[in-house]
């Protein structure tokens, strides 16, 4: 039998549904999100990709992620 859905390790499989996976795992996308899906991964390469480039330029994680107030209200201090 094929075309029929499945359960494999807990999770529920219909046909058309996109299987993906990598070192670290499987993640099964329903069929009527994958479009959605696929937009939100291109935004989030897109963001990372300028991340990159701010980090390339010198920029500080720690500005970018807005972390010194925060670090700063937990005592930790730093030198530039």
């Amino acid at each position: 039998m094929f075309n029929i859905p499945i359960v494999c390790a807990g999770t529920s499989i219909s046909p058309g549904d996109v299987i993906v996976g990598d070192a670290d795992g499987v993640v099964v996308v329903p069929r009527d999100s994958a479009k959605a899906v696929v937009a939100a991964v291109d935004e989030r390469l897109a963001k990372e990709d300028r991340t990159g480039e701010r980090l390339k330029a010198g920029a500080l994680g720690l500005d970018i992620y807005r972390l010194r107030d925060v670090l700063a209200q937990r005592g930790v201090v730093w030198r530039d």
